[in-house]
């Protein structure tokens, strides 16, 4: 989940208990709680949607979003936009192919976690390389997200064809074997990606403030996720994806993450630093 956009004109600060109030209500509406999620990029996210709405309190956005659970579960899918790209940080997917597809080539069978996975861009940047690198046949990728609008549209596969210049770029610089093209096919609806990716990708809904771990994983992938929680919600997502990881298993991070200190000093050694690659230690 990141930043739906910037202030605009809205720069006058909420009063006192006025945007945790509001949240509330989304919470009890929609089922969505965003009150572990870092106070600056939610309140950011809500000041950018009132511009977009044209409301001009808070008040007055929730009086037009907050009718019934059908638009509260509506208001809190825009409030969790997903900004990604295929092989986004081609750099993150560079180390990838050289630092951790050969940990993972002498296994038997290779689990995946995509943590946050939004639209689904990064799965399919994965299941390319994983492809390209003769692992995706016996692969499994499990890509999951608190938002199922995101996850509907992920299981589309189809893209604007405008952003395909900019995902084949991204894919050259992460050292991609073949030509982009031909992972997908111009449709009247867009850019539609190669059936045969999805083969083993599987999407369910799962919320790490509230969830816990569902399987054994030799690389989990939580990319520009944690950035947007609050510590105390880190805290707990780390321990979910640490319980979530195979003895020895991998765990890559956002540009702007790191596995934190206490209590996690010692149970991760750094396989990239510059690109936040690590690997579970016992």
């Amino acid at each position: 989940m990141e930043p739906a956009g910037g202030l605009g004109v809205l720069d006058e600060p909420f009063r006192d208990g006025e945007v945790e109030a509001f949240l509330v209500e989304v919470f009890r509406l929609s089922g969505m709680d965003f009150g572990a999620y870092a106070a600056r990029s939610v309140r950011r996210r809500i000041r950018h949607l009132m511009l977009q709405d044209g409301a001009a309190t808070l008040a007055e956005l929730g009086v037009r979003v907050l009718v019934d659970a059908r638009s509260a579960s509506a208001f809190a899918q825009r409030l969790c936009v997903n900004v990604t790209s295929m092989f986004r940080d081609p750099t993150f997917f560079l180390a990838v192919r050289q630092k951790v597809v050969p940990i993972l080539r002498p296994l038997p069978f290779i689990r995946v976690w995509h943590v946050g996975c939004s639209s689904r861009e990064e799965v399919y940047s994965m299941a390319i390389l994983l492809r390209e690198e003769g692992l995706y046949a016996r692969s499994r990728l499990y890509a999951t997200d608190v938002d199922e609008a995101a996850l509907a549209r992920a299981a589309t596969g189809v893209y604007p064809l405008e952003v395909m210049r900019e995902y084949t770029q991204n894919y050259q610089r992460s050292d991609g074997a073949c030509s982009f093209s031909e992972y997908y096919s111009v449709s009247p609806r867009g850019a539609a990606f190669d059936p045969a990716l999805r083969k083993n990708v599987l999407f369910s809904r799962h919320n790490l403030a509230t969830d816990e771990s569902f399987h054994s994983f030799q690389l989990v992938l939580c990319r520009n996720v944690l950035m947007y929680f609050e510590r105390p919600l880190q805290e707990r997502a780390l321990a979910v994806i640490w319980r979530s990881l195979a003895p020895n298993g991998l765990l890559g991070l956002g540009q702007r993450e790191t596995v934190p200190g206490e209590p996690w000093a010692g149970r991760y050694e750094e396989l990239d630093a510059a690109n936040k690659l690590y690997r579970r230690s016992g």
